[in-house]
C-alpha cells in the first residue's frame, strides 16, 4: 500500500480526450517521480489527472480507474478540471477512498448535484469554482452544507464559522421548505 499511496500521478491531462475511453490508448506523462507498474502493468498510484480536455461524461469513469490502476479501490486524488462536464455525476459517488476532487473550470450548473457528494466518507477537499454553480448566492454555503467533512474548497480553507453559517442556512433552508409542504 505504501508504494501505491506515495506513487506518482497517473497525469493524462492535455490530451484532447472527449471520451474517457479515449484515454486508453493513452500513455500517461512522466514526472519527477517515474511511473511504477506492477506485474500486470497497471499503474501504483492513488492519483488521476484527467484535466484540461474535453470530456463531457463519466459514464467510463469505473472502467477507466480500472484500467489504470493496480487498485482502483484506492484511488484518492482526482481531477477533472477544465473539461466540459456539466453534471457531477452519481458514479463519482462510487469512489469511497476519494479523499481530492478537482471539477473546477467545467459547466456545472445544478448546485444541488453537490449533495450526491455527502455520502463520500474521506472527501476532504472539493473544488468547483469557474462553474455556472459558482454565480448562486448560497454556493459556498450549500457546498460546505452538503459536505461537512471538507478543509479546503477551491483551494482556500473552510473556517469554523463557515462551518457554522453553512450548518444554520441549511437548518433555515430544511424549515422553510418543510413549511411550504405543509401548507400545499
Amino acid at each position: 500500500m505504501d508504494q501505491i499511496v506515495h506513487g506518482a500521478p497517473v497525469d493524462l491531462s492535455f490530451r484532447s480526450l472527449s471520451r474517457l475511453t479515449d484515454a486508453w490508448t493513452e500513455t500517461p506523462c512522466s514526472s519527477l517521480r517515474p511511473l511504477k507498474k506492477n506485474s500486470e502493468r497497471k499503474y501504483l498510484s492513488c492519483s488521476l489527472r484527467l484535466s484540461n480536455n474535453s470530456i463531457t461524461d463519466l459514464c467510463d469513469l469505473h472502467q477507466t480507474v480500472c484500467h489504470f490502476l493496480a487498485e482502483p479501490s484506492h484511488l484518492a486524488w482526482l481531477d477533472l478540471s477544465f473539461n466540459k462536464l456539466s453534471h457531477i455525476e452519481q458514479v463519482l459517488c462510487e469512489l469511497p477512498g476519494l479523499r481530492v476532487l478537482y471539477l473546477h473550470g467545467n459547466s456545472i450548473y445544478t448546485l444541488s448535484e453537490v449533495d450526491r457528494l455527502g455520502v463520500l466518507p474521506h472527501l476532504h477537499s472539493i473544488t468547483l469554482h469557474g462553474n455556472p454553480i459558482e454565480a448562486y448566492k448560497t454556493y459556498r454555503n450549500r457546498v460546505i452544507s452538503a459536505l461537512p467533512r471538507l478543509k479546503t474548497m477551491d483551494f482556500g480553507g473552510v473556517t469554523q464559522q463557515e462551518r457554522v453559517l453553512a450548518k444554520l442556512w441549511h437548518q433555515s433552508n430544511t424549515r422553510c421548505r418543510n413549511s411550504r409542504k405543509r401548507l400545499h
